[in-house]
């Protein structure tokens, strides 16, 4: 299966729907392409696999490095669409992002999930992926903590 990048604002809104089934938040396709090319900006890349001309897996990823991980990618966003979910596409996708990653000087892959996704969990156990530790995080809008 090819892979294709989706690099251009008619591309990026051409993943808008895929994208709303894993991002709920999303709600208007142009908000999304702009938000998609700001991060491109950061060095977000959108890779796909299509099926009759039409996108049935996405993932938004980087290749980043820091002092835990080396040079690695991180996977921000992996969807297949609910019609062919079970049919290998996010595994092929992963394994080629991985491919890509290698021949990039990175070491690793990394990605998040929610604690509560265990079906998400149970897939990426499944195609060799170890959970490391938790994700914390701080909502800046709610104040000062102390």
């Amino acid at each position: 299966m090819k892979i294709a990048h989706y690099d251009s604002p008619a591309q990026l809104a051409r993943c808008f729907a895929l994208m709303q089934e894993l991002r709920f938040k999303l709600t208007d396709q142009a908000a999304f392409v702009a938000q998609a090319q700001r991060q491109q900006a950061q060095g977000y890349r959108l890779a796909g696999i299509e099926q009759h001309g039409k996108p049935v897996a996405l993932a938004g990823y980087r290749l980043q490095e820091n002092f835990i991980h080396g040079r690695f990618c991180y996977v921000d966003d992996l969807v297949t669409s609910s019609a062919t979910r079970s049919e290998g596409f996010g595994a092929t996708l992963l394994n080629a992002l991985a491919e890509l990653a290698r021949e990039q000087g990175c070491g690793r892959m990394v990605l998040d999930t929610a604690i509560s996704n265990q079906r998400a969990q149970h897939f990426y156990q499944r195609v060799g992926y170890t959970a490391l530790g938790l994700h914390f995080y701080r909502d800046l809008a709610e104040g000062e903590k102390s």
